[in-house]
């Protein structure tokens, strides 16, 4: 039983495989399901209810760029956005509550994620999206600390990842489809909390979008 408890705990500091480089928000199962790589696959989403097919674009990108890729993804949404943020903290496991806030310029938004870039890098229960619905464009930084565009044109978010050196890889797999182990502290809880005032958001969140 010691040795598998060391073991587990080796296992959670680990955050450099290969040259992919982890926050310390989520790790991969012990077994190793899915080995994380940086890169971006594009696939189709369809909405709920919706025949409406949308393409999405997913990366996973390695920490030491993830937070400055983040911020370039938010550039094509124009200068005022809408943003809902994710919290898993007192949810048990089920979704997480969303808080939304509306018609926030966008430099404004980027500096409050600036100063909240520990609590969105390295909390494996914050997630944050950002959207532009009258152009239906979204970039969602999720829990795992995986992006997703959700986006009708998505070469400008294609030139941006080159512009990052990250690569397209259509059979790439995320960190997400195998087990997996979320991280997080007290701390940021109370984070997520102060964010929320600043942004000063709403719950619940309305989704359905697009």
């Amino acid at each position: 039983m010691a040795r598998q408890a060391l073991k587990m705990a080796r296992h959670l500091h680990r955050d450099r495989f290969g040259g992919f480089k982890l926050t310390q928000a989520v790790r991969p199962a012990l077994e190793l399901g899915v080995t994380p790589k940086e890169g971006y696959r594009i696939q189709h989403h369809r909405g709920p209810g919706r025949d409406v097919r949308l393409p999405v674009l997913s990366a996973a990108i390695s920490r030491e760029k993830l937070f400055d890729v983040f911020l370039a993804l938010l550039e094509p949404l124009g200068p005022v956005v809408d943003v809902i943020l994710e919290s898993s903290h007192h949810t048990d496991g089920d979704e997480p509550v969303e808080s939304e806030r509306e018609a926030i310029d966008l430099p404004i938004l980027c500096s409050y994620c600036l100063e909240f870039e520990d609590l969105l890098m390295n909390d494996g229960c914050t997630g944050l999206a950002v959207l532009n619905e009258s152009r239906q464009i979204e970039v969602h930084f999720d829990e795992h600390k995986l992006l997703f565009v959700y986006a009708a044109r998505l070469a400008p978010f294609e030139r941006i990842l080159g512009d990052f050196k990250i690569r397209r890889e259509d059979d790439l797999l995320l960190l997400t489809e195998a087990e997996h182990i979320h991280c997080t502290h007290p701390r940021f809880a109370d984070e997520h909390q102060r964010f929320c005032q600043l942004l000063g958001v709403q719950e619940p969140a309305d989704l359905g979008s697009w």
